[in-house]
């Protein structure tokens, strides 16, 4: 076994020599992995990354084929691809790195030569549906921060057509938090096809040498009188809010302290009633929708700083004066108790009793400690602004936010991430604070102190924030409390939460094991990557029995700091910036593309929009035996199904939106429908057409009846996305293979006839929509007959009443006024 010095290596026909450190439990976790489809649970920063190398290596090297590793966002997936790069004794050009920021067409041609692709599960998603690449010859796909692979997810499709398409699936799993239970992590193994859990723990002897312990204080903070008075106005009105849902039977709760299950048993009361057309449940929404805005003021106030409230209240304020503004925003900034509170937060100009405590922390760690680095956390990203600028004044500090912009509240972009995160590793500013952005596999330097502003109430965050200290020394963490509020409920949660997936990983582990057989049997898989040869030391002849066939490394070499760490980077998903990671991956479209192929004989195959792709059917369709999807930029339609059918796929409520609203882009987009294809379709989803919205029966009659006979399309009623899927399915395949018909892609959308321009023109005024305004036409020939026409000439026009008739003359006579 080759050495340097004191540091060891691991040795592999396609690892750069004396680069991977030797360390046991990776080369344990690893020896398992290649087996098997295996969860990988360790510890942040301890090298969750390396077992995949480890494993991708092996696979390469044994079976040959193509590794995907997949990871939630565009820089974590570029710091994967330097780290490949730097230890694979392999071409840079074989590791390709697939974003949205690379062309659809460069990744189908790139994924034909690459030997790793390193991508965001939201393009390999979108490639699959689009069946630009295939997965028969991936032989190790891994799923960093795995955790994530919940609900509808892109890892959970991928896994999906991977164990479905690959000659030789193999999967690995990555997460330092995969679950706050073993329900939770069972899920995560179920969905991704995972038959067997490792997890290592500081507790581990292996890994307890590359850890430290890492102290937890929490401090309870008491709040100031003003602080308090500005709380309780704003519960007043709360429980003002509570008493009329009371009234209307949707709770008994009369107390403004209510948790996030109690609100969604009102929500979904108050939908129900929706549902049968009744008044009251919208009243009771609106209600509701005015009570989070409250709870959110409150948490604010109680939790963050008056600063962040007084940002909340203008952001509040300005929402009510916008178009469109809802009238529980409206009801929000004028009820009198919240305009009390917006004039107290505006008086209070004291500061809050977190700010100094955090102060006083960071000096302590920065000062009397020697420290060099303070990662602060806030849930807040007006909180992150406003203390930055506070801890400005004492310390050198620097923000470190999501990409998402919010309105007085600029986002970072992720080279400003990546320059910040450059800077904040080389020791030019000492204390980072962040939101919620730095929590999961940020790649930032070992800091003295991780500062939690408020505690989280999630077990999976709460781990991952502790995981920025104690790798190479002894941490700290300290969590601020404000008494008496949501802060302690918080905390209880989280750590109980905590606990309960420590003992779900000792259960899935086995801790209960005795010590000596869980050494013997990690040797024994050791023996699968550590081979005999070339100046074995004493340690290594223990191992000497093992298969020479699955002697795959030997250990040599010396440390090096990207491998100690995952090197992982994660966007900001956490209440601050709101879900936004798909959207960061839309790809820029293609105008008017044309496709005629079929792929072959025997595959139906149906064209989707890009666009579609917010919906599961396009994913689902592409699961199915003998259907090919490919996507497209449509400039007609929605789905293509051959050269004569073209569907247009409408939600109920959308379908009904345009009945109530001034948007009449279904009616154009039927009109280029009908320009293109023989037979375009309408597809009508869901439920409820004639109860969700207060519409009148017959309105809604005369929209279809406007479909069906102006534009000659068909109306079909589906009752999901499932069913949807399913009608697409028969329909394509009959005009395939019954009727052998081939599918084409129409190209441009064609431009409107001065005809239609003139009826596009008259259908906008207010909201008449076109055959209103074609029957204006044939009666005043011209549109500005149309503008000029007096209101008794309007009302002998047919489909015109009284109301039209008023609202036409009051939208070209009145004045423009903003």
């Amino acid at each position: 076994m080759a050495t340097t010095g004191d540091q060891q290596y691991v040795d592999h026909e396609l690892l750069v020599p004396e680069f991977i450190e030797r360390r046991m439990y990776q080369l344990q976790l690893a020896g398992s992995a290649k087996d098997r489809n295996t969860l990988v649970c360790l510890p942040t920063g301890l090298g969750k990354t390396t077992v995949s190398l480890l494993v991708t290596a092996e696979r390469l090297a044994d079976v040959g084929g193509k590794s995907l590793l997949l990871a939630p966002t565009k820089p974590l997936v570029q710091q994967h691809a330097d780290f490949y790069r730097e230890a694979l004794d392999i071409p840079d050009d074989d590791i390709v790195v697939f974003t949205g920021e690379v062309r659809p067409d460069e990744r189908t041609e790139l994924w034909q030569s690459a030997s790793v692709v390193i991508a965001t599960p939201q393009v390999v998603e979108n490639d699959l549906v689009g069946s630009r690449i295939d997965l028969r010859g991936v032989t190790h796909v891994t799923f960093d921060e795995c955790h994530r692979a919940t609900g509808d997810y892109a890892y959970n499709y991928i896994a999906e057509r991977y164990h479905q398409d690959a000659e030789d699936p193999l999967v690995t799993g990555m997460s330092a938090s995969p679950g706050g239970d073993e329900e939770e992590i069972l899920e995560v193994c179920e969905n991704l096809g995972i038959d067997n859990v490792e997890v290592m723990t500081e507790e581990d002897s292996d890994v307890e040498e590359y850890t430290h312990d890492t102290d937890v204080e929490w401090e309870r903070v008491e709040l100031p009188d003003e602080v308090l008075e500005i709380r309780d106005a704003l519960n007043e009105v709360v429980e003002d809010r509570l008493a009329k849902l009371k009234e209307l039977g949707i709770t008994r709760k009369t107390s403004a302290d209510l948790s996030e299950t109690d609100i969604k048993k009102m929500r979904a009361e108050l939908q129900q009633l929706i549902d049968n057309d009744q008044s009251e449940g919208y009243q009771g929404m609106s209600a509701l929708a005015e009570i989070r805005k409250l709870r959110t003021a409150v948490t604010y106030v109680e939790t963050q700083s008056v600063e962040a409230l007084r940002r909340y209240f203008e952001r509040q304020r300005n929402a009510a004066k916008s178009s469109g503004a809802s009238k529980a925003s409206q009801r929000f900034v004028s009820e009198p108790k919240v305009k009390e509170a917006m004039r107290r937060a505006e008086k209070y100009d004291s500061l809050h009793p977190k700010y100094s405590r955090a102060r006083m922390r960071i000096a302590e760690t920065l000062g009397i400690e020697n420290g060099e680095r303070v990662i602060v956390f806030t849930e807040s990203r007006d909180t992150a602004e406003a203390l930055t600028d506070f801890l400005g004044q004492h310390f050198d500090a620097q923000r470190f936010v999501g990409q998402g912009d919010k309105e007085g509240s600029d986002g970072m972009t992720q080279k400003q991430q990546q320059e910040v995160l450059d800077r904040f590793r080389g020791g030019d500013f000492e204390v980072l604070v962040s939101t919620s952005v730095a929590e999961e596999g940020l790649d930032v330097p070992e800091v003295d102190l991780v500062l939690f502003y408020e505690p989280v109430p999630t077990a999976i965050r709460s781990i991952q924030r502790k995981g920025r200290t104690g790798r190479q020394a002894k941490g700290r963490v300290a969590v601020l409390l404000a008494e008496d509020t949501r802060d302690e409920a918080y905390f209880w949660i989280s750590k109980r939460r905590e606990d309960e997936m420590e003992e779900e990983m000792r259960k899935l582990k086995g801790v209960a094991d005795e010590v000596e057989e869980e050494l013997d049997d990690s040797q024994r898989q050791l023996g699968d990557f550590d081979s005999g040869s070339g100046g074995a030391s004493d340690e290594d002849d223990s191992r000497s029995d093992v298969e020479p066939g699955l002697q795959a490394f030997d250990a040599s070499g010396e440390d090096d700091e990207e491998t100690a760490d995952d090197g992982e980077l994660e966007d900001a998903e956490e209440p601050e910036d709101a879900k936004a990671t798909d959207a960061e991956e839309t790809e820029d479209p293609e105008e008017g593309v044309v496709a005629t192929a079929k792929p072959d004989d025997e595959t139906v195959e149906i064209v989707a929009d890009q666009r579609e792709l917010d919906s599961t059917i396009a994913r689902d369709l592409s699961t199915r035996e003998g259907i090919e999807t490919r996507l497209e930029t449509l400039s007609v339609g929605d789905y293509v199904l051959s050269d004569r059918v073209v569907v247009e796929r409408k939600s109920v409520g959308d379908f009904l939106d345009t009945l109530t609203g001034g948007d009449r882009s279904m009616f154009e987009q039927l009109g280029d429908a009908t320009r293109h294809y023989a037979r375009p379709v309408v597809i009508l989803e869901g439920d409820g057409l004639y109860e969700e919205r207060n519409v009148h029966p017959n309105a809604i009659r005369g929209a279809l009846s406007s479909l069906a006979v102006d534009f000659g399309a068909s109306v079909l009623r589906t009752t999901g996305e499932d069913d949807t899927a399913d009608l697409l399915e028969v329909i394509a395949t009959r005009e395939q293979e019954s009727d052998d018909r081939e599918v084409s892609v129409h190209g441009e959308k064609a431009s409107k006839t001065l005809a239609e321009q003139q009826e596009y023109v008259v259908s906008s005024i207010a909201d008449i929509g076109p055959v209103t305004a074609r029957s204006l036409l044939e009666e005043f020939k011209t549109v500005e007959a149309v503008m000029t026409a007096r209101e008794d000439d309007l009302l002998e026009v047919q489909g015109v009443g009284e109301v039209t008739a008023e609202r036409i003359r009051e939208v070209v006579g009145s004045d423009y006024e903003r």
